[in-house]
């Protein structure tokens, strides 16, 4: 048999000379173990990062300087700070909850909270919050009805611009509440556009006005806007929202005999059943109260039985000009206005005032409840009788259906108050007790019985 031919392998070594002149003796030098280099790297690791922390932070530039001022380059921008440890404890010793913090727009109040407490305190001592019908359905102070109404009325101008169209869909009897709330704590006030909001639904997105039903507002019998008249609202557009003008008919063919007509859809009245209406005033806006349209309005009002017309200033149709005169060449000057600046105190002339006062007791002949609170300036006009005209308050006719009359001050005294504010409140309670007898006087037996809610005379004011 033929024998196996072995080849034979060459072991080629490197060229270099540290190869060839290579001792036998670094053959035999003891090799290191995977885990001594793996320990050996993690040490070199550590006492680099320990020793030149800020060799990592440099950022190695990719292009020589050099180079880089030739071409123009900018430098590259330094990496940023590394985030600082977050605390894990608050300064009271308690742990924080896990996770980054909260963002700044959340743990941050768009208002002083003690700013808010005060906003929702400020309606118990409000002078309005003295306003208030009798019997009216008002929610007790604290309660989740009063908190949400007045926590609305602060923010009212989120809720105008985000929940406008939805307003119509409050319940009845929660609508005068808002009201209220917003006209005397909202910051914008309750302007004309939201009681439209509130009154009359919104059209939808499809540009869809929907119909005005009478119907969804027989049951609203309360109009509550005590502070926003002569502020936010004027009377006039009161009037113009209240009862709004029909338009002619036009003499235009219907397609259909059967199409409905709409222009006998739209009611003359938006409350037919409005019969609770406060018109009371600001104090610090009572000059912006005008008879003149309150006389326009009352002669639509037929179904009112209780007014509040609280804090309004005395009655006068030209309150503008009331100081102003005109200059005659034959006598001296003649005041423009039925009332000048010394007519109810020097002249003690209530002609103008009695006339408004007749007026409106012609207009308002179903009322039940009068509320003057605040209008101590012309109490005593409701006593007195033109001899003249003959104008007067006819408590015994016009007005012989009213069984409450509020005459109120609208302020408390007390005892280290200045003597003149002494005085005044004193004045007020008598002239109120004299409006009293007036009435009965003039009813005799022949009208209702009448209850008077006055200021009655303690120590404090003796």
């Amino acid at each position: 048999m033929p024998k196996k031919k072995k080849h034979a392998l060459n072991h080629y070594k490197g060229s270099s000379g540290a190869g060839a002149s290579a001792s036998p003796s670094s053959t035999t030098k003891p090799t290191k173990s995977v885990n001594e280099l793996l320990a050996n790297l993690r040490t070199t690791a550590a006492s680099l990062s320990s020793n030149q922390p800020s060799i990592l932070a440099t950022a190695t530039p990719s292009v020589p300087p050099a180079i880089r001022q030739i071409l123009q380059i900018p430098e590259t921008p330094a990496p940023l700070p590394r985030r600082p440890v977050r605390r894990r404890f608050d300064n009271y010793g308690r742990r924080l909850p896990a996770g980054p913090p909260p963002p700044g727009s959340w743990s941050r109040s768009p208002r002083d909270p003690q700013t808010a407490q005060r906003a929702l305190e400020s309606l118990s001592t409000h002078s309005l919050a003295r306003v208030a019908f009798p019997g009216a359905y008002l929610p007790e102070p604290g309660s989740l009805l009063d908190l949400v109404a007045r926590r609305m009325a602060l923010e009212w101008q989120l809720h105008r611009e985000y929940d406008g169209p939805y307003m119509y869909y409050i319940p009845t009897h929660i609508k005068p509440i808002l009201m209220r709330h917003v006209a005397i704590l909202g910051t914008p006030g309750l302007s004309i556009k939201d009681l439209k909001a509130m009154l009359l639904p919104q059209p939808d997105g499809n540009d869809d006005v929907p119909d005005v039903s009478v119907s969804s507002l027989e049951d609203l019998t309360t109009l509550d806007i005590s502070g926003a008249v002569g502020k936010t609202i004027s009377l006039k557009e009161l009037s113009d929202l209240l009862f709004p003008t029909q338009t002619t008919p036009s003499d235009e063919l219907q397609d259909s005999w059967d199409a409905e007509d709409l222009q006998s859809s739209i009611p003359s009245t938006l409350l037919p059943n409005l019969s609770h209406l406060s018109l009371a005033v600001d104090p610090k806006k009572a000059d912006n109260a005008s008879w003149k349209h309150l006389l326009s309005l009352a002669s639509k009002l037929t179904t009112v039985t209780h007014l509040s017309l609280a804090f309004w200033p005395v009655p006068c149709l030209t309150r503008k000009s009331q100081f102003a005169s005109m200059s005659s060449p034959h006598q001296r000057d003649i005041s423009y206005s039925g009332t000048n600046y010394y007519s109810h105190t020097i002249d003690q002339d209530w002609s103008e005032a009695l006339l408004v006062l007749r007026l409106l007791s012609k207009s308002l002949y179903s009322l039940e409840f009068l509320d003057l609170t605040g209008c101590i300036s012309w109490f005593k006009a409701l006593t007195l009788e033109d001899t003249d005209s003959h104008d007067h308050v006819d408590w015994a006719g016009d007005w012989g259906k009213i069984t409450t009359l509020r005459l109120n001050v609208g302020w408390d005294i007390e005892k280290n108050d200045m003597p003149s504010k002494h005085d005044m409140y004193q004045s007020a309670c008598e002239t109120a007790l004299a409006v009293e007898k007036r009435i009965i006087s003039m009813r005799a037996g022949r009208g209702r019985f009448i209850t008077v809610e006055r200021p009655i005379l303690d120590e404090l004011t003796r």
